[in-house]
């Protein structure tokens, strides 16, 4: 009945409105009354509303019997939603057209591309830089043209949400979660590039989510692991912490996802999650805050939430808190039931549930679900690895490098010169020195992988020393960028009695880790922020000369080195 009815309506409505270049303003339009969404809503079952509210984990990495698994459950749960994890793209795509089949209600699918597609499906698709990376840029209009591409990714792979951007002030540099997931740790600069990510998305026809509300950059415990708690006031919060989500929200904001994290201040309620809170997510940030967009919980299978509230208890109260959606319950079939439950006893209002399965459906509508087509799978991949992806890319990491020190080294390198390029922390030429490779006509490489005897590097040290120009190059080699350098301590030694006036240096890692590294009296210090080809082969046109260095310091390092820094 359901898909007759999406026949009908699809003919009704003209494709104009559909698929309009500029589509109608996210938050009016779902808040609006809608024949389409209220003929759907009209077609389910109390327990199929429900559903709606339900986004099921999907993945193509874990075997066919996995996929299947899934699809069952969406076949006899009718849920809303998926979010999406590893696999591959074409099988993805696949996977999306079996499930929109078995589904009355086409299926909102979700996935967390912070970086874009390459986040969950690194091997095939594009990632841009992180966001910390992203911090540095001075030109916003660049992060711009990444939320269009990445919309484009999106809704090419058959794709509608993303939850993206993180707008977490990252204040603290041992924040096991954030990090360089960040922007960085200035909220206004927080705020204007989550903006310019956020409309670049938007305008590209998707829905980005705000995360993590009220702003988990303050923390020193994942909470996939356990319940972080932040003990600030609640005046502290709102300067701060809730800042860039206050601004964005007057900028249009489609949704938010709600952090699993306990706050006194906001809720006193013995270890009570801020995503299962009502005064955090309808006091607070509907209320107070003034939004109208889709509310989302973090994923609802991490410990920070289920730890205290188990066995489906913290899926209805996440419902009962005002949510319109919810990540990946650990039972979704439980979890209905509950809800339905709740809603017989008083407990949860059936008039604020069925708001919110409109809310949902509306969202569907804006999309132009409601003339769902299949993902054509035929050049999936060449079409998500585009030439104009890669260059916008590139261009990313060309505004993104930092020279924090004196460029007078790099203004004054000789191609021609005895040069010394030091590899610290990779055993084999990358990116980086591949290129140098070409362009220098007498050099000597020297990789540095920290088995090295203390004896082996002094006399590395002198051998070097005997070069008038040294490249250092510092690779972070692990899979993420972290704060704190893991190289050793006669490692360390060695770069400290390395490092003079004629070293450059050159840094692949996290910008924190600068501050645990004798790096400081380089003739040049360059930020890379990261380890990923597409910086080092930024870092190498800054040394050639062939772009100047434009970035400046996303988060402060040290007393020395601080945010905005840059020459």
């Amino acid at each position: 009945m359901i898909k007759k009815l999406f026949s009908l309506l699809a003919l009704s409505a003209t494709l104009a409105s559909a698929h309009a270049q500029k589509k109608p303003d996210f938050v009016n339009f779902i808040n609006s009354k809608n024949t389409w969404v209220d003929s759907v809503f009209n077609a389910l079952t109390p327990k199929e509303r429900i559903a709606q509210l339900f986004l099921v984990r999907a993945h193509t990495n874990l075997g066919q019997a996995y996929i299947d698994s899934v699809g069952q459950v969406i076949q006899k749960e009718q849920l809303g939603g998926l979010v999406v994890f590893q696999g591959g793209p074409v099988r993805h795509a696949d996977m999306f057209n079996k499930y929109q089949q078995v589904s009355k209600v086409p299926l909102l699918i979700t996935f967390d591309g912070e970086w874009g597609l390459g986040m969950r499906l690194p091997d095939s698709t594009t990632s841009f830089p992180y966001q910390m990376t992203l911090g540095a840029i001075q030109n916003n209009e660049l992060i711009y043209d990444m939320g269009r591409q990445v919309a484009k990714d999106f809704e090419r792979i058959g794709m509608h949400f993303n939850f993206a951007p993180v707008v977490d002030i990252n204040n603290n540099p041992k924040n096991p979660v954030i990090n360089y997931r960040s922007f960085g740790d200035d909220k206004f600069n927080v705020a204007t590039k989550a903006k310019a990510y956020m409309d670049g998305m938007v305008d590209g026809g998707i829905i980005a989510s705000l995360k993590h509300f009220p702003g988990h950059g303050d923390t020193d415990v994942d909470s996939h692991h356990d319940l972080p708690q932040l003990n600030f006031s609640k005046k502290r919060l709102d300067d701060l912490e809730i800042f860039p989500f206050r601004e964005l929200i007057k900028a249009g904001a489609p949704a938010i996802m709600v952090a699993h994290m306990n706050i006194p201040s906001l809720d006193p309620t013995p270890n009570i999650p801020s995503s299962i809170s009502r005064k955090v997510v309808t006091d607070l940030l509907r209320n107070e805050l003034g939004f109208r967009g889709l509310t989302v919980t973090d994923a609802m299978d991490m410990k920070g939430v289920k730890k205290h509230f188990p066995n489906g208890e913290a899926d209805v109260m996440a419902i009962e808190a005002g949510h319109d959606l919810l990540e990946i319950s650990e039972n979704s079939a439980r979890a209905i039931d509950l809800v339905e439950k709740a809603i017989k006893s008083g407990r949860i209002k059936q008039a604020e549930l069925d708001q919110r399965v409109k809310r949902v459906l509306a969202a569907k509508y804006w999309l132009g679900l409601n003339y769902y087509r299949p993902v054509n799978l035929n050049n999936l991949v060449q079409d998500l690895n585009s030439p104009s992806a890669q260059s916008l890319v590139q261009r990313l990491a060309d505004a993104s490098v930092t020279v924090l020190k004196s460029d007078k080294a790099i203004k004054t390198f000789n191609k021609q010169e005895p040069t010394a390029v030091v590899s610290i922390g990779i055993t084999a030429p990358q990116d980086f020195e591949k290129g140098l490779a070409v362009q220098l006509q007498n050099k000597t490489d020297y990789f540095i992988t920290g088995q090295e005897t203390e004896d082996e590097l002094k006399e590395l040290v002198k051998e070097i020393r005997k070069n008038r120009q040294i490249v250092l190059a510092i690779h972070d080699n692990r899979a993420r960028p972290r704060s704190e350098s893991d190289l050793t301590d006669l490692t360390k030694e060695f770069i400290d009695k390395l490092v003079n006036k004629h070293t450059i240096t050159f840094m692949f890692t996290n910008p924190y880790a600068v501050a645990s590294l004798p790096v400081n009296d380089s003739g040049s210090l360059v930020i890379a922020y990261q380890n990923d080809a597409f910086m080092q082969k930024a870092a190498l046109k800054v040394l050639l000369g062939q772009v100047k260095a434009a970035g400046k310091l996303s988060v402060t390092i040290n007393k020395k080195f601080k945010t905005g820094a840059g020459l």
